[in-house]
């Protein structure tokens, strides 16, 4: 794993204490399910879903990859996607490039990033689509909903195995203002840290 990432990982690690515990309840059902997938010799799909899949939805995605990888827990695959598509937000990327992932910038409107969390990788391609997108699973996957607006938009997710409102504040509130930087800071934190303790929790 990138030197620096790890290091952020054992900082985020220290905070797994302060999740509240409807959060962790929340957590633990999609750990429980990851749990049942490797029991039974399968692979175990996690779609992170937001309304632009711009922000949060490519953090979940990305933080649990590499969680699951600090675990040493094989055959998870984690996608994200939007109810419409924009772009993986540079403000996001940004947090997650402080935060030790390399991210590499093809240039475009709608950019595929390169993104590794070590240095013999995987590399996970990251950019904005929608979450029935045919690079996502269409059956068996778990739908973990990050913010308000999608969850509510999708009252039903097609092909869900599992779904899971796990909700985060949106950092794009503070876009343009002085505390900007460190709202996505802390989501990056948050997000990190709630991955790291699912992935502590699968068997």
């Amino acid at each position: 794993m990138h030197s620096k990432l790890a290091e952020y990982i054992d900082r985020a690690r220290q905070d797994i204490d302060g999740i509240p515990e409807d959060r962790k309840r929340l957590l633990e059902k999609v750990a429980a399910f990851v749990s049942s997938k490797r029991g039974a010799g399968e692979a175990a799909d996690l779609t992170f879903i937001c309304t632009h899949n711009s922000r949060r939805s490519h953090m979940g995605q990305l933080w649990a990859a590499a969680a699951a990888a600090r675990f040493g827990i094989d055959d998870v695959h984690t996608y994200s996607g939007g109810t419409e598509a924009t772009a993986f937000d540079p403000r996001a990327v940004a947090a997650m490039k402080k935060a030790g992932f390399v991210i590499e910038n093809p240039g475009g409107g709608n950019p595929r990033y390169r993104v590794t969390f070590d240095e013999s990788g995987p590399v996970m391609e990251c950019f904005s689509k929608t979450y029935d997108d045919p690079v996502n699973p269409v059956e068996g996957f778990v739908a973990i909903m990050t913010c308000a607006e999608a969850d509510e938009a999708c009252p039903v997710v097609r092909g869900a195995a599992l779904r899971a409102p796990i909700r985060y504040a949106d950092p794009k509130v503070a876009d343009g203002t002085p505390e900007e930087v460190a709202a996505y800071d802390e989501r990056c934190l948050q997000i990190a840290t709630e991955m790291l303790y699912l992935f502590s929790r699968v068997a």
